[in-house]
């Protein structure tokens, strides 16, 4: 079965909002975790807009306690400045299970793009190298299409995380064929050069059934726009319940 990873990001949008400590970032991890969500996944930005360093070391002890698996999103190449002390810092500090790098600027409202994988990409592979040597798994986020992914192999990288925006548009538009065949087939040539598949961004109880019956050897998505909003009308239990029963139909 597909693993569900929980974006709790959504939490710390509403929590800055109105400053204070409510709602609870670490709380609602715990509701999801304890509704049997498999990990907690976070994506720091260096404007602390929403999750900040102190809520990644936070929910770090917590997915430790747990037994889960944390997994840190960013940008590998934005610049430390004051209350963000870099991601290859904030993963050195939380030692998530896993690191997913994402191309992403500070002016960017959320992530929309894969790396381009032309040129040089040695300074890539230098980082991916020092997150493995920290005992981190490196995911890298891709364009589903793009025709040079075995270079996330080639940089050391361990999985792919295809980017569903593309498919969930689609998909709501009532058409999703042509999307979804981008997605299985760059999940077959990442499984062909030896990477392990993960998905996110828009998946949501609609499309994730048919997106997780066809995308071959789908290992985990992490979901949490939908589902954060989602639960503000079912509950986060309720709701992550749901997204469970969606995967576990899936695998059958």
């Amino acid at each position: 079965m597909t693993l569900l990873s929980v974006n709790v990001n959504k939490v710390a949008v509403l929590r800055n909002s109105r400053g204070g400590a409510t709602p609870d970032v670490v709380r609602a991890a715990t509701a999801c975790l304890d509704a049997g969500a498999h990990g907690i996944t976070v994506h720091p930005r260096p404007d602390a807009r929403h999750v900040r360093a102190d809520d990644v070391h936070a929910l770090a002890a917590l997915t430790r306690a747990r037994g889960v698996e944390f997994n840190v999103e960013g940008n590998p190449f934005a610049p430390p400045r004051a209350g963000y002390p870099g991601f290859l810092a904030l993963c050195e500090a939380a030692r998530p299970a896993q690191a997913t790098l994402v191309p992403d600027s500070d002016a960017q409202l959320t992530s929309d793009h894969g790396f381009d994988f032309r040129g040089d990409l040695g300074r890539l592979r230098e980082l991916v190298a020092a997150l493995k040597a920290l005992g981190c798994r490196v995911s890298l986020f891709v364009d589903a299409g793009d025709p040079r992914i075995e270079r996330a192999a080639e940089v050391g990288a361990d999985r792919v995380e295809l980017y569903t925006g593309p498919y969930a548009a689609a998909h709501a538009a009532g058409d999703c064929v042509e999307a979804l065949a981008a997605c299985v087939d760059t999940a077959r040539l990442a499984r062909a050069v030896g990477l392990g598949v993960n998905a996110g961004h828009d998946l949501d109880q609609a499309n994730l059934g048919a997106f997780a019956r066809a995308v071959p050897g789908l290992l985990e998505v992490s979901i949490g726009h939908a589902l954060v909003g989602e639960a503000l009308h079912a509950g986060l239990d309720a709701t992550v319940r749901a997204y469970l029963a969606i995967l576990g139909d899936a695998a059958r």
